[in-house]
């Protein structure tokens, strides 16, 4: 048990004989006695699954994975003055001082109150812990199947656009954060790709679209498709360039709550577009 003292200070009163700059100021000591201090060790770790062209990768956050507080309970209690009573009456509550490792929580060195008799509870964001778990997944943007940089593509010709998916590419990738005894569960799938095509054209597509197959000769795709109507001869390098951009829609729930959360990640390719030639 360690002895130590709570200091409170009013406005401040100069003495004769001090330096005239200086406030001494007036101070109330409070002695109290430091209980032991309660540790709360909690995790926040994630894992992400899954790959980009049959390839897997996986990904977790360290960075803050061992958050640490430190609960010291004041005893005996300050006077019902003190601020960090926020008008609770002291009869009903006990006062702690909290101190958090860094990144642990929002504000995490303060006074905190709780129930008289109950041990401090950390208080923690259940949707920052979904964050942390979406952090974790590696999400990444589409893994453009068609249309290729080595391909060659036709003006007036349907293009067919899909893409591969995978757990980081495309989803479903699920993950976990824990830290103050909650654990939050988040589920990352895309919900949608837009195709900026180069040309001034946008394709909304909401799936992965449809792989080509040679039966379809020249059909439009069912699902996801584009007919350019000028060659990318006038374009920067000869070639369009085409951006899809994937909607990430994360749903999670953990700590009483639920809500969801989004994240946008992008995929370029260069595209030539020429003209068909005629052969007589």
């Amino acid at each position: 048990m360690l002895t130590g003292a709570l200091v409170l200070a009013s406005a401040g009163i100069a003495h004769a004989g001090d330096d005239p700059d200086v406030d001494a100021g007036k101070c109330q000591v409070i002695k109290f006695c430091v209980g032991v201090g309660v540790d709360d060790e909690s995790s926040g770790s994630g894992s992400g699954s899954g790959g980009q062209a049959g390839g897997s990768q996986g990904g977790s956050d360290s960075s803050d994975s061992r958050l640490k507080c430190k609960y010291t309970k004041i005893d005996p209690k300050p006077p019902a003055e003190h601020p960090a009573w926020k008008g609770q009456d002291l009869a009903e509550y006990d006062m702690y001082f909290r101190g958090c490792s860094e990144g642990a929580f929002d504000n995490p060195d303060g006074f905190i109150i709780v129930p008289e008799g109950q041990p401090p509870v950390p208080q923690v964001d259940p949707q920052e812990l979904a964050q942390r778990a979406v952090d974790s997944m590696t999400l990444l943007g589409p893994d453009i199947a068609s249309p290729r940089a080595a391909g060659k593509y036709t003006v007036g010709v349907p293009m067919w656009m899909w893409v591969n998916q995978s757990a980081t590419t495309y989803g479903p990738n699920t993950a976990s954060a824990s830290a103050g005894g909650i654990t939050v569960t988040a589920t990352a799938k895309v919900s949608k790709i837009v195709w900026q095509m180069g040309d001034g054209a946008s394709v909304t597509c909401n799936g992965p679209g449809t792989p080509y197959q040679a039966s379809e000769g020249m059909a439009q795709s069912p699902t996801c498709g584009h007919v350019y109507s000028k060659t990318s001869a006038g374009a920067k390098n000869g070639k369009f360039p085409v951006t899809a951009t994937s909607t990430w829609t994360i749903d999670w729930q953990g700590g009483g709550q639920a809500g969801q959360l989004t994240e946008i990640r992008q995929t370029n390719v260069q595209v030539a577009i020429g003209e068909l030639q005629v052969v007589r």
